[in-house]
């Protein structure tokens, strides 16, 4: 089992020739689309809606193939200046259809008879969705050459700040203990059995972000900044309301899902107290001990036992995710360990024109770990489950991005849990309420942070020690007594890349939507057996296709009710209580 990734279904370096020739053809199809594009007004819908659609097709397929290798390449060594300059080079390529991109949304919502249209022609049925979806986006696009003006700004503003924030962290040097080891490597030992390294290392981390902090907070600013002159040009109320039309979701639902994490809060707060006074803490529970393992259980994976343990639990549950996740350790998919110079914590980038997917992690040995990789390879099944989808229908909306990735680790943490006995079950579930507290009460102070950020930037410039301050009072205000104030995190805002995109703010909620909808999920799965998983595969592909709202409709599921996320956050609650009763036996 190799323990890097391979790009060579991509291409196998940028002399490659495949490489080479694709970036000349995408050159060829931008000038083709922008010649066909010029003359869009003068011709005929019912001709010209599937000629356009066929050209973006080939478009986009080449775009994300050279995209998605280039950027896969960085993450891995952020220090690779080819690598960094082909990426500019890429990018400043794609933005030159962004006046292209607004015209024909316009065009689009121009058609009268555009539900005659679709019903009329097969090609253009298939993205009946993305169609009307064009529809509602032009309400909010500016003039063809305003579009084109700000993606090339953009390359040398917004994405160019997000880069030097990852930069900065992927290959910052932690002081620990008379090494210097990478930023990930040094949050990797937050899960460490041992209480001096854990503390040790906290410390180190905090003290490594005063090398980089200020230069972050620039990019911060900058990228926030940018986003609400870009929102206010479009005329949305604000970017979270910008954010719930690109997520595909309504506002109803986002405050059903906050006012029911709201009423559970304190739930969550008795859990990290309880842990505080098992690990001998009055005052809350100090930030470095948020992943301390509790019970006897300090079982450690390779990746070998790692791929023994995902796919004996998710053949239980369905043979093609378990066989999923055999050809993704097998042949190459996963990057697994930290090393200075890759980006840390972890993601999957879905690769539906290969039928495959390309996972990073900073892997430890840790159940957490494992968990992880669970997480991700959610992910990667998602998009095994949408890969047949023709090519414009295979992206999905932030929230439900989370689904699949939290019900793996749903499947993955129950089924430890039920084979468990004794103070290895308290282990276990203790590890399973670590993650839930952070996609509840770590999410929830993320998104009071950012909320904050976006408000302030438009008066003000936060250098890093106000952004510091503004991080340490979300985190109080979202775990409360649960953790002691004199130990908190503030440089969390430096070390999370989610706050760093230019193109998706709120990088946050979404996780909490995904945690909560999947335990909904895997409620109905508990109670219908194997006949729900051909609906969750149908979800699942669903996704590109349908609103939030509509996609749980298919498990008659009404998220703009707070009842169904209060059913999802008492399935919780039963497990803090569970914990609570264990840890006092």
């Amino acid at each position: 089992m190799n323990k890097e990734w391979s790009l060579d279904v991509l291409y196998k370096g940028f002399e490659d020739e495949k490489f080479t020739s694709d970036l000349q053809k995408l050159n060829e199809r931008i000038a083709a689309i922008k010649e066909y594009v010029s003359t869009l007004d003068k011709k005929d819908p019912k001709i010209a809606l599937p000629e356009i659609l066929t050209q973006l097709e080939d478009y986009y397929v080449l775009s994300c193939k050279l995209n998605f290798y280039t950027q896969l390449r960085q993450a891995t060594n952020t220090a690779d200046s080819e690598t960094a300059s082909v990426l500019g080079r890429i990018e400043e390529l794609l933005s030159r259809l962004s006046k292209e991109h607004a015209t024909i949304k316009k065009y689009v919502a121009k058609i009268e008879n555009l539900d005659q249209l679709i019903a009329e022609n097969e090609k253009v049925k298939g993205y009946e969705y993305l169609l009307f979806e064009m529809v509602k986006e032009a309400e909010y696009t500016l003039s063809d050459d305003v579009e084109e003006v700000i993606a090339k700004l953009n390359l040398s503003a917004g994405s160019a700040w997000s880069m030097m924030q990852q930069y900065l962290t992927s290959t910052l040097e932690v002081d620990y203990r008379g090494e210097k080891i990478p930023l990930s490597a040094a949050r990797n030992l937050a899960y460490s059995s041992d209480v001096t390294i854990r503390k040790e290392a906290y410390e180190a981390e905090l003290a490594s972000y005063h090398k980089i902090k200020d230069a972050v907070a620039f990019s911060l600013n900058n990228i926030k900044s940018q986003v609400n002159t870009i929102t206010e040009l479009r005329g949305h109320e604000s970017p979270l309301t910008m954010t719930l039309i690109q997520s595909k979701m309504k506002q109803e639902t986002l405050d059903a899902m906050f006012t029911a994490i709201k009423e559970y809060l304190p739930k969550f707060h008795s859990y990290l107290k309880r842990k505080a006074e098992m690990l001998g803490h009055k005052n809350g529970l100090p930030w470095y001990e948020l992943f301390a393992p509790m019970g006897e259980s300090s079982r450690t994976f390779t990746t070998e036992e790692a791929k023994a343990y995902l796919v004996k639990h998710f053949r239980g549950f369905a043979d093609d995710l378990a066989d999923m996740v055999e050809e993704a350790f097998d042949n190459e998919w996963i990057d697994f360990f930290p090393h200075a110079g890759k980006v840390g914590g972890a993601f999957c980038e879905n690769l539906p024109f290969a039928k495959q997917s390309r996972i990073l992690t900073n892997f430890d040995g840790t159940l957490g770990d494992v968990v992880t990789l669970a997480h991700e390879l959610g992910h990667a099944y998602h998009g095994f489950n949408i890969q047949e989808h023709l090519p414009l229908n295979v992206e999905y909306s932030m929230p439900v991005a989370e689904t699949a990735s939290t019900f793996n680790e749903t499947v993955i943490m129950n089924a430890a849990i039920a084979e468990s006995e004794g103070k290895e079950k308290m282990d276990l579930l203790e590890s399973s309420l670590q993650d839930v507290t952070q996609i509840i009460c770590d999410i929830y102070s993320r998104f009071l942070f950012e909320s904050e950020v976006f408000s302030k930037r438009k008066e003000t410039f936060m250098f890093a020690e106000e952004l510091e301050e503004m991080m340490l009072n979300a985190q109080k205000k979202a775990y409360g007594d649960g953790l002691d104030h004199s130990c908190l995190h503030p440089y969390m805002w430096v070390c999370k890349s989610h706050y760093y995109s230019e193109f998706e703010s709120y990088y946050n909620f979404p996780y909490a939507f995904g945690g909560l909808f999947a335990k909904g999920l895997y409620a109905q799965y508990l109670k219908e057996g194997e006949a729900f998983v051909p609906k969750y595969r149908a979800l699942l592909n669903a996704t590109p296709v349908k609103s939030a709202e509509d996609v749980a409709l298919m498990a008659d599921i009404d998220l703009t009710n707070p009842d169904f996320w209060r059913q999802s956050l008492k399935i919780v609650s039963d497990s803090i209580d569970q914990f609570i009763e264990l840890s006092k036996a």
